[in-house]
């Protein structure tokens, strides 16, 4: 059976949707499954252990009828079996419907006429438990999965070498994933957590746990957050992965992730991190499974910003 999914979103959206592949191959171990998803949630798939191929096709540039066209003409070309689409979009679910492809599924809604199957779409659900809900179709009923990664030998020698590099590989560390470089600034605002706040929770920490070593991410246009950080706090370590097994290596060897809702969120709690994360607008029941591993804080605002430092030294503590 050839399957292909077409999951807009970004690199998060993407380790959300894992347990819906991951499941999808225990259920068919025969199956070829791709993905189709935008340029910048390629590097996800580093860390899969069930797709076979990932395509690239930009779901929020303002598509032609040609590109449109052209990306179904390369599903049509690869005579998949069954597409799953993840996003309600009319124009895609009349062109699938044109590709001949036997099982079409998707949400019930815009442009779901064009389907051979449409589920309800829970909008208040674990966003992971309401993407797997898509196998329904398939005769695939059994509960959503914990998120899995699959990191690479590689990358997993790569951390153990960092760790050692810092000087953190007997003692474990903490990690801060706070950074803003790859958020747009104009669309994602709330989920900024200030440089203050941070170096608040850095020191109350290190009052209490001095022997602990913090580590700060620095991740892609992060270069200004971790200066000002360690103009603070200059007794933090920094880390720069710069692929997301490398990433995920780093926070796997962590005793605590310190994070804010970004896809670095969605690999700690795929690989089992105790993490503490600061939420601004989004609910954090959607992007967090009930675990008592993975703890939340919600600002009381919809800003992130406005989560206390207090707030976040007393979870630490109290867990």
């Amino acid at each position: 059976m050839r399957v292909v999914a077409l999951v807009p979103g970004g690199i998060g959206d993407q380790i959300l949707f894992f347990p819906t592949l991951d499941d999808l191959k225990r259920n068919y171990p025969d199956a070829q499954i791709d993905v189709v998803v935008e340029p910048r949630s390629k590097a996800a798939y580093r860390v899969s252990k069930s797709v076979h191929e990932v395509l690239n096709f930009d779901f929020n540039d303002r598509n032609s009828l040609a590109d449109w066209g052209n990306l179904v003409g390369t599903i049509r070309d690869r005579e998949y079996d069954v597409v799953i689409v993840v996003k309600q979009i009319w124009l895609l679910s009349l062109l699938l419907w044109l590709t001949g492809i036997p099982i079409r599924i998707g949400y019930k809604g815009n442009g779901s006429v064009f389907l051979t199957h449409a589920v309800p779409f829970k909008a208040s659900q674990y966003v992971a438990a309401a993407y797997h809900d898509l196998l329904q179709p398939l005769e695939i009923n059994s509960p959503v999965p914990e998120l899995a990664v699959n990191v690479p030998k590689p990358d997993i020698e790569w951390a153990q070498k960092e760790q050692k590099r810092l000087g953190v590989h007997e003692t474990g560390y903490i990690l801060i994933h706070g950074g803003s470089g790859q958020l747009s600034q104009a669309k994602e605002l709330d989920k900024i957590y200030p440089v203050e706040s941070w170096h608040q929770i850095i020191q109350g920490f290190q009052d209490k746990q001095p022997d602990l070593p913090v580590v700060v991410v620095k991740g892609i246009g992060d270069e200004q957050f971790v200066r000002s950080l360690l103009g603070s706090s200059p007794d933090i370590k920094v880390t720069a992965p710069d692929d997301i097994g490398k990433l995920t290596a780093m926070i796997a060897g962590a005793n605590l992730m310190l994070s804010t809702d970004s896809p670095a969120l969605q690999l700690s709690v795929a690989v089992q991190t105790y993490t503490i994360a600061l939420f601004g607008p989004t609910d954090p029941a959607k992007l967090l499974p009930k675990n008592d591993k993975f703890l939340a804080i919600a600002s009381p605002t919809g800003k992130t910003a406005d989560v206390s430092p207090n707030a976040v030294l007393e979870k630490i503590w109290g867990g």
